[in-house]
């Protein structure tokens, strides 16, 4: 039986339930507006099911596995066994238990929740059609929608994601067995943070670059001990070569990269290639011209600073809306989202918005680089602290890196950080605080930090800005 053609109607339609999609949901929900959320596969989208939650709980398994197997300096003698499947079996179920909490916070807070793939079918209706047999479509009229629905990672020639030796970042965070060899194409965070992954796990890992650098975009005082790190862990490294095609050869394949002046080639045997050159927006099926929505040439959608694309009444946030393409700015700008079309006062504001790469050492930024902020027309002064310093990060076993805080000379007021080691990602938060604050290198160096910690570096880098640091040289 084939369901009626029926239509419905909502405050807000928001499309896509990934970190933006939902939290705009939720959000708009609690402000009381009748919501309802499409999402065509599930729950939390790309970053809790294929992307973020999955790869960190990987991270954190091959650390712990590697760890275990290699501090004999601290008197432990191991040689874990791997059991990938199992490991990606407790990740799967770290997953579910997320997934299933959006669920359920989206049901408490009075969204209604719709299977299927939405397109526009006007300024104010879309077409959602329902995946199986017999299922049909609907349409669903709204005052107000909300577009979020994420990206998907580039495909490059002649690597398709449906030949069974080429994986994307999804298809290799759900490998049920090690590969003894690996080619990763690109550099990027994605690239760097699951190449230190099977490292860690014993893969014969290559990377394969068409920029001069890894990380490219990051300081490169930030990228480098990341880089000396995975060369540490067998990783080799050819930049400024493009991945050009694959063929099978042997039991596995050779992977063929090309150099950017066109002359020169290599060719690397392995058991897989990943492929991490970067993500593009899922833009192309909405069908958006119908609601006279913009896109710019590479299908992202511009929005202003409070979510709005160029049709009033439809917002754009997340990945979709371009960068800055992380899951906790996406979160934000469906916040905003959702206040805006509420009535509230809200608008998005980027300048103490952090990021982090989750490699080995992590790298946390936020606000702006010195160069940075003397291009502004600062005159700035930055401290730094390095780890080999910290009594704690010495117990770890971890002291490659350092904190960097940068401020302005005269007023002292801080304008960004950069870090890269030991649980950076969770240092920065610190500083991006003291920026929303408004805070100095003084109100840093003044809130007493628990001795012994990881975080006392951040206060000793703020000490060594005003030229008083006790455990570091003052510049």
């Amino acid at each position: 039986m084939v369901v009626g053609d029926i239509s419905t109607g909502t405050d807000v339609l928001v499309i896509g339930a990934g970190p933006a999609g939902y939290v705009a949901a939720i959000r708009a929900g609690q402000l009381d507006l009748d919501v309802t959320l499409v999402e065509k596969e599930a729950y939390g989208g790309t970053c809790l099911n294929h992307g973020c939650i999955p790869s960190k709980a990987l991270i954190t398994a091959s650390d712990l596995a590697h760890e275990a197997g290699n501090a004999e300096e601290m008197g432990i003698h191991a040689d874990p066994a791997i059991d990938l499947e199992g490991m990606v079996s407790w990740k799967d179920g770290v997953v579910d238990q997320l997934t299933g909490g959006v669920e359920k916070l989206c049901k408490a807070n009075g969204v209604n929740l719709m299977e299927g793939v939405a397109h526009f079918d006007g300024e104010n209706t879309v077409r959602v059609s329902h995946g199986g047999e017999g299922q049909g479509s609907e349409s669903i009229d709204f005052e107000h929608a909300i577009v979020a629905t994420g990206s998907r990672p580039i495909e490059i020639p002649n690597f398709s994601y449906d030949d069974d030796p080429v994986l994307n970042s999804r298809q290799a965070l759900a490998l049920d067995s090690v590969p003894d060899s690996l080619v990763v194409v690109g550099a990027g965070y994605i690239g760097m943070e699951l190449a230190t992954v099977f490292a860690k796990l014993g893969t014969d890992v290559t990377v394969v670059e068409m920029l001069d650098e890894a990380l490219n975009g990051f300081d490169p005082d930030l990228a480098r001990p990341v880089k000396k790190r995975a060369k540490d862990l067998g990783i080799d490294f050819h930049f400024e070569y493009g991945a050009s095609r694959w063929s099978e050869h042997g039991n596995g394949i050779r992977v063929e990269a090309t150099a950017e002046d066109g002359e020169d080639t290599l060719e690397i045997d392995a058991e897989k290639v990943l492929v991490a050159v970067g993500r593009a927006p899922v833009s192309d099926t909405l069908e958006l011209e119908a609601a006279g929505i913009e896109t710019d040439k590479r299908g992202f959608i511009p929005t202003d600073d409070r979510g709005r694309t160029n049709v009033e009444h439809v917002f754009a946030v997340g990945d979709v809306a371009g960068e800055p393409m992380l899951a906790h700015a996406g979160s934000k700008e469906g916040q905003v989202a959702a206040e805006v079309i509420a009535g509230e006062p809200s608008a998005l504001d980027y300048q103490a918005m952090p990021a982090a790469v989750f490699t080995d050492p992590e790298i946390g930024t936020v606000g702006m680089t010195e160069m940075e902020a003397e291009e502004m027309g600062f005159e700035t002064v930055s401290g730094k602290f390095p780890f080999q310093a910290s009594g704690r990060a010495l117990t770890t076993g971890h002291t490659d890196g350092f904190v960097k805080i940068v401020a302005d000379e005269d007023a002292g007021f801080v304008l960004g950080a950069q870090i890269v080691g030991p649980e950076a990602s969770e240092l920065i938060a610190e500083l991006g605080l003291a920026i929303e604050l408004g805070a100095t290198l003084e109100d840093v160096v003044s809130t007493i930090h628990t001795h012994p910690t990881l975080s006392e570096a951040v206060m000793e880098a703020a000490e060594n800005a005003l030229g008083h640091a006790i455990h570091t040289l003052n510049r």
